[in-house]
């Protein structure tokens, strides 16, 4: 799914912000302006997401929620409160493209017929030195 269908979908509006202050660069301002973003985001409550999506997430971002089923995130890497707003929603939106990937199925692979060849050539020559260990016979 792609962000822009996250978007259309309507799940930005049932996200919730909170600002806190935030450690870090920012002068005399950081001790007075809260530019950290907490993002929430209730997953199982959630009307945008059918129960195979929010499984999905559930399982696969198990890591990030907590026992109520709300996802929280936080963001402060810039000055500015707005543009971390903007940065977790990016953040959110991308962890649940993730989240609903289907992983690639695995092939398993054959060996090739050259190592095939140097394998017994090896466990051959191998051999050949164990026989050559044992008393002779006269």
């Amino acid at each position: 799914m792609s962000q822009k269908q996250l978007l259309t979908k309507g799940i930005v509006k049932e996200l919730w912000f909170t600002a806190a202050r935030s450690g870090g660069k920012g002068g005399q301002n950081v001790n007075k302006v809260a530019t950290k973003i907490e993002l929430f985001f209730d997953v199982t409550n959630s009307l945008c997401l059918t129960d195979e999506e929010k499984e999905l997430v559930s399982k696969k971002l198990k890591n990030k929620i907590n026992e109520e089923g709300v996802l929280h995130l936080s963001e402060d890497r810039d000055r500015s409160q707005l543009k971390n707003k903007q940065l977790a929603i990016l953040k959110f939106t991308e962890l649940l493209e993730k989240a609903f990937e289907k992983p690639k199925p695995r092939k398993p692979s054959k060996p090739s017929k050259a190592s095939k060849v140097k394998r017994i050539e090896s466990k051959v020559k191998r051999g050949e030195v164990k026989s050559n260990r044992k008393k002779i016979k006269l």
